[in-house]
């Protein structure tokens, strides 16, 4: 399946130049959200995985499908203020500035195989961040898996030496 039939490209939004990628047009169609899904779903068999973590908000809704159908715990990686129990954090580099991910300090165990699912990959600040959280809980980050790549802002190179699965890229 051509999923780039159901992606809908928004130019300048949300601001001037950008070309915003818009996948709330696959979740809307049936056949494609589980195409996708199901991708992801295999990706993840293939490396192991014991646990899907996501960073918010698309992470949760590429993240939950899969772990679902993996019928595996879900874990979501939050702004602050986010969630209500002892958070571990981590700071990440904006192109102005910087932010914050938070997790909950007991959502991974040591040596559990973690796969990061979220629906971009672009400058790869945010997935980033996700393994340090991971791995700073003793987590083993066994893949990250993503509906879109940009590649022109090469967010491969923020996380070499980590598996990397991409439905589509531009």
């Amino acid at each position: 399946m051509d999923l780039k039939k159901y992606v809908t490209v928004v130019e300048n939004w949300p601001k001037e130049g950008i070309s915003f990628k818009d996948i709330t047009t696959i979740m809307d169609n049936g056949p494609a959200y589980k195409y996708a899904t199901d991708q992801i779903v295999d990706y993840a068999k293939k490396m192991g995985a014991e646990l899907i973590v996501g960073p918010e908000a698309r992470g949760f809704i590429t993240g939950c499908p899969v772990a679902y159908a993996l019928e595996i715990g879900f874990a979501p990686v939050r702004k602050p203020g986010k969630l209500p129990r002892e958070v571990i954090s981590q700071e990440y580099d904006l192109e102005y500035g910087t932010n914050t991910l938070t997790m909950h300090s007991d959502a991974v165990k040591p040596g559990q195989k973690v796969l990061i699912v979220d629906d971009l990959l672009a400058t790869g600040g945010t997935v980033e961040a996700s393994i340090k959280l991971i791995e700073q809980l003793g987590g083993e980050v066994v893949g990250c898996a993503f509906l879109i790549e940009l590649t022109e802002l090469k967010g491969r190179e923020k996380i070499t030496g980590y598996d990397i699965f991409s439905l589509m890229e531009y």
